[in-house]
């Protein structure tokens, strides 16, 4: 099967999977999350292999506990302002991208793609409210997408550190041409806890 074919359909197969298994039922959701942590922590064992582990379990453990408290349209909210942030940063990246973040770390990651991005994850606030999940408050949705590109961004820069010091490409080989959990994950890592300090503090 042609290689971009192959990372498609198993993206597809990804995403469906994420949207139903948190939409469907509270059950689902937490059977979802909970298969997320432990193949997770499974990758990063694998990463830190002959180093310490205490931050790195901490890293995955913390968001895939937390998640479990917030509510399921504000992740729904996080996963679609995510995969929006990553698709546009990537894609005028790789267009217009000359000023790299971290090169050491990521290499592949500009100023140029990350500012194309955050625009682009604001404007996905309102529509994704008005037309995809209209309980969740507009200025929910707005706040969420102006520090989401920064966590999300912090999130993939450090699962990439430790991929580095482990000397290898993905965390695992779980999603065919995408990588292991972890490399879908690792947006997520930093954004739910933020997400949740934030819901905490509007309360």
């Amino acid at each position: 099967m042609n290689e971009t074919l192959k990372r498609a359909l198993s993206g597809l197969v990804y995403v469906l999977i994420m949207w139903n298994g948190t939409f469907y039922s509270e059950l689902s959701f937490h059977i979802l999350f909970a298969v997320i942590l432990v193949v997770c922590l499974y990758e990063m064992y694998k990463l830190r292999k002959g180093k310490t582990k205490i931050l790195t379990f901490l890293y995955v453990l913390s968001p895939l506990l937390l998640v479990h408290f917030i509510k399921t349209e504000l992740v729904l909210l996080m996963f679609i302002l995510t995969w929006t942030f990553d698709t546009f940063a990537y894609l005028l990246g790789v267009k217009f991208g000359k000023h790299k973040i971290m090169p050491t770390v990521s290499p592949k990651k500009s100023w140029e793609g990350f500012v194309g991005g955050f625009i682009f994850t604001v404007i996905a606030a309102y529509p994704t409210k008005i037309y995809l999940i209209p309980e969740i408050e507009l200025s929910q949705a707005i706040i969420i997408s102006l520090f989401l590109p920064f966590t999300a961004t912090l999130g993939d820069f450090i699962e990439s550190h430790y991929k580095r010091e482990a000397v290898v490409k993905d965390s695992g080989n779980f999603i065919p041409g995408h990588g292991g959990m972890l490399d879908r994950m690792d947006a997520f890592m930093i954004t739910i806890p933020a997400l949740y300090i934030y819901l905490s503090l509007i309360k």
